[in-house]
């Protein structure tokens, strides 16, 4: 199978960095929606949000499913044209629960993107791992890309506008997309097999169950990260910074950067053990969280940057997983069974993070995000071990037995 084309690979990027800033445009506009649907707090209206998060999760797996069996190339073309027409939908609400429906329906047609074209984007590709990890800093730029854009035009025209020209650029990729992608000759699931890893199955079932545990506390602490630091920000650096479009550039300074991890965990994934690699990532993550949640100033800015570079660097794994164990004729299925688990539990931290800083504040929330940092390492902890790359499937056989791979 042949990999995609050079416009097509840029137009599955970009569809990657649009469905990642659609999915926090509401947590960066939080506090000018609350202000005029006549909310006290912004606290008070986050958890309308989680509608988008849970069909976000539960959509990958009719996502997935179609993806394979009917094709990713329709799957795509609806993504694009459906995220934005569900963007302008949002941008016409008037109050609370509309606007929880439409981000809703958002949330549904975001869920297409994972499961569907990360499949796309790696198919026929020799290096997976560099490939993942150039289509993960592209969705990492895209949630730069909101924290800076969402700001200048809630500035410029006000929080619908925040939606609305996204939401036009991603029905142009649509149409684009249908345009110069290649019609399928065949649904994948109807294809012939390609190469996957010659691997007893009850090892495949162990490494997608510890890939599936991981993605779920690796969501948690992307979702109460990435739609909370905008006000973390504008707590701790109070005083110094108080300008919403300079926050706002600072923390898209932030993810850009740490975006960066990612081109170089994509790399090292190429050429190190998955294991070793993820397990030193994951043990990052709790003190360098710990550090920030007592912290305040310029000193919390330089930590939030290190927590973010692991955490943005810990993405890649669980889709290398499914590249290197599942078979391309069902990846977008796997992969949507991952993800309707691990983001449908995760959607939880978006419903709880207004609730639990207006309890205790965020040195309350980024102790709880330590801790399962903590669970993250424990499960990696527990992937199999690898052989080298020119294992026979003898010796694959062989490693089964004894519980490694």
């Amino acid at each position: 199978m042949s990999a995609p084309s050079r416009p097509v690979f840029l137009l599955l990027n970009l569809g990657h960095a649009l469905d990642h800033l659609f999915m926090l445009i509401f947590a960066t506009a939080v506090t000018s929606i609350a202000a005029d649907f006549g909310f006290a707090r912004w606290e008070d209206l986050m958890p309308y949000g989680v509608g988008a998060f849970f069909l976000f999760g539960l959509g990958s797996l009719p996502s997935g499913r179609l993806g394979d069996i009917w094709g990713r190339r329709q799957m795509m073309t609806v993504f694009f044209l459906g995220l934005g027409a569900s963007a302008l939908l949002v941008a016409c609400t008037r109050n609370a629960w509309q606007l929880a429906g439409a981000l809703a329906l958002l949330g549904a047609f975001a869920s297409i993107y994972h499961p569907v074209g990360i499949p796309m984007v790696v198919q026929g590709s020799r290096r997976p791992g560099a490939v993942i990890g150039i289509n993960g800093l592209a969705g990492n730029l895209g949630v730069a890309l909101a924290a800076v854009l969402t700001g200048l035009l809630i500035q410029a025209h006000g929080w619908r506008a925040a939606f609305v020209a996204p939401g036009l650029l991603s029905i142009a990729c649509g149409l684009l997309f249908w345009r110069v992608a290649p019609a399928e000759m065949a649904p994948h699931a109807r294809r012939a097999a390609s190469a996957a890893a010659a691997l007893p199955p009850e090892l495949v079932a162990r490494a997608f169950v510890v890939m599936t545990a991981a993605a779920v506390s690796s969501s948690l602490l992307f979702n109460f990260s990435t739609n909370g630091n905008a006000r973390l920000l504008a707590e701790r650096l109070q005083g110094t910074i108080d300008d919403p479009a300079r926050l706002g550039m600072l923390l898209a300074t932030v993810y850009a950067v740490a975006s960066l991890a990612q081109l170089v965990v994509g790399q090292l994934i190429d050429r190190m053990r998955i294991k070793r690699l993820y397990l030193c990532i994951a043990c990052a993550q709790a003190p360098l969280l710990l550090l920030a949640a007592f912290s305040s100033g310029w000193a919390l800015y330089a930590l939030l940057l290190a927590t973010m570079i692991c955490i943005f660097g810990a993405i890649p794994f669980t889709d290398a997983l499914i590249v290197r164990y599942v078979d391309d004729r069902m990846r977008s299925r796997a992969t949507g069974m991952r993800l309707a688990v691990s983001f449908g539990i995760s959607s939880i931290a978006v419903w709880l993070l207004g609730p639990v800083v207006k309890a205790g504040g965020f040195t309350t929330l980024l102790m709880i995000m330590a801790g399962i940092s903590v669970c993250t390492a424990a499960i990696v902890a527990w992937l199999p071990e690898e052989q080298r790359a020119t294992a026979t499937a003898p010796d694959l056989a062989q490693a089964g037995k004894s519980g490694r791979c």
